[in-house]
């Protein structure tokens, strides 16, 4: 079963019989809207008393039956905490799932809600319709899915054609990058990843640069090699680089794409080997969110950096006690060969410093199976040498759905887990109880430099990157949603925090170092 999504400015009118509906939102919002709004969407088989009624019973029950299962009204949760999005786009989410299509080529969604609240929403349903789909089953083939807004409260006006674009283009990364981390690595190996790199590139008129193999191993970065060197398919580096002309500053977004996770010569066991395939997550949400930032308009220069390798187990993969020398020129003991993520990182951001001048480095990375215990299944964890971008990136998170919450930097305090005697640093930590995530994240970073003038933020999401045995499709709206403000696009624009260009003064311990080597 193939699910067109369509965002309309207008659902067309249409009877349940022939087109199920259902309508979604939180109570007030509902009980807000006009008969004359909906009737179109309802007649001829609910009438205004049956439609009110409804509304009455749904304070009991979350979803009620208008007209069998083709008409139905499903109220979302009204309360919500200070560290959760308002419009409550994972109840939604919740709800959509439950309403399973059947055997109608046609459904529609309609959405009351506040406008602030669209975009969160709209983002909510397209990553309730995952791509990928190897199933024979079903009789129907092909669903429309129309979803469309009334708005409720001070801003009432119709849904505009830019913003119709904001949640289509978002729309289509996040269902880019579901498709991706559902793929298993018989499809989405290395080879298979560029091919969908290639492809986004075509669709945006730009021409990815790749370093693969050998070459790699021959410029220098020893991480992105090192973790792909056992694998049957070479690893690579790809970059999609996008300059509008007048742009003055440079973002870039790198991004981690294991797209197996073997746990190499350190070889997981069978269960915790299930679903590596999404150790990729990182790269696809990068290119998803590349994919939607770049068709809205992005206004500044725009790299997104692919590392992609299998971390894979034969006879050339790397063993325990190799060390490696990453991009950085820094050399690397290794002491656990499933702490991978972290090595084609550290090669790519300093790419993208050195090579690509980025003032802002973003990685986005399944980095640490810790994230999970340190901020659940649905915040991101961040980590960030800069106070700005990480407050913005809670609030652009809390925007668009895609939550995420800080963790604590002290490079002073944790960058001493990797000390070898041997190398410049081991690549995972000696005590797994003192702050893994924050370690996995400095032990990137410690490759830009601790001294890095510019604004580096690191996004751990390896537990929000899939629900049950699917992707979510996380990050591609939170990208988007914190570089809005650097968008051509109104609806970003409304909803995105006011991120600084300006280069980042270095942190305080930073600072307080070099004050004492000078003295």
């Amino acid at each position: 079963m193939a699910v067109e999504l369509q965002y309309c400015l207008t659902v067309p009118p249409g009877d349940p019989q022939q087109r199920p509906v259902r309508f979604i939102g939180k109570l007030r919002c509902l009980k807000d809207l006009k008969w004359l709004q909906i009737s179109d969407y309802l007649s001829p088989r609910v009438d205004q008393q049956t439609w009110f009624a409804a509304l009455e019973s749904v304070e009991k029950n979350t979803t009620v039956s208008l007209w069998l299962s083709n008409a139905i009204v499903s109220a979302l949760p009204f309360k919500v905490s200070r560290h959760n999005s308002p419009g409550r786009p994972h109840a939604l989410s919740r709800t959509v799932n439950t309403l399973k299509l059947h055997d109608h080529p046609e459904y529609a969604f309609i959405i009351a809600c506040e406008r602030s609240e669209a975009y969160s929403l709209g983002c909510a349903v397209a990553r309730c319709y995952p791509r990928y789909n190897k199933s024979t089953t079903g009789s129907v083939k092909n669903i429309n899915v129309q979803v469309g807004f009334i708005f409720v409260g001070d801003d009432t006006r119709p849904l505009t054609d830019q913003e119709r674009q904001a949640l289509s283009e978002t729309g289509e990364g996040i269902r880019l990058t579901q498709y991706i981390v559902d793929a298993p690595c018989s499809e989405m190996h290395t080879d298979g990843f560029l091919e969908q790199i290639k492809e986004v590139g075509a669709k945006l008129g730009l021409t990815p640069f790749v370093i693969r193999g050998e070459n790699l191993r021959e410029k220098g970065f020893g991480g992105i090699y090192g973790v792909g060197q056992g694998a049957s398919r070479p690893p690579a580096l790809a970059v999609l680089s996008h300059c509008p002309p007048g742009a003055t500053k440079t973002i870039a977004w790198v991004g981690k794409g294991i797209v197996f996770d073997t746990g190499g010569t350190c070889l997981k066991t069978r269960l915790s080997m299930l679903g590596m395939k999404r150790d990729c997550g990182g790269a696809a949400a990068i290119l998803g969110g590349f994919y939607a930032a770049v068709k809205l308009g992005f206004s500044e220069n725009l790299h997104a950096v692919f590392c992609l390798a299998e971390n894979s187990i034969g006879p050339l993969a790397t063993r325990p006690d190799d060390v490696h020398t990453l991009y950085s020129g820094k050399t690397v003991e290794i002491n656990n060969t499933d702490a991978e993520g972290r090595l084609v990182l550290g090669d790519g951001v300093v790419y993208a410093s050195k090579d690509l001048k980025a003032d802002i480095v973003v990685d986005m990375a399944t980095l640490t199976g810790a994230q999970g215990i340190a901020t659940g299944k649905y915040h991101g964890a961040i980590l960030s040498n800069d106070e700005g971008i990480e407050g913005h990136c809670s609030i652009a998170g809390r925007a668009s759905g895609d939550l995420a919450f800080p963790v604590p930097f002290s490079p002073e305090l944790h960058f001493s887990e990797f000390n070898s005697v041997l190398a410049d640093m081991k690549n995972s930590v000696q005590d797994r109880s003192n702050a893994q995530v924050s370690c996995a994240g400095l032990f990137i970073f410690s490759h830009l430099g601790f001294d890095f003038p510019g604004t580096w933020l690191h996004i751990d999401m390896a537990a929000p990157v899939s629900s049950g045995e699917r992707a979510t499709g996380y990050g591609v709206a939170l990208l988007a949603t914190l570089f809005g403000s650097l968008s051509s696009n109104p609806l970003l624009k409304s909803i995105a925090p006011a991120i600084s260009m300006s280069s980042k003064a270095v942190d305080e311990h930073t600072v307080t170092k070099k004050r004492k080597i000078e003295t």
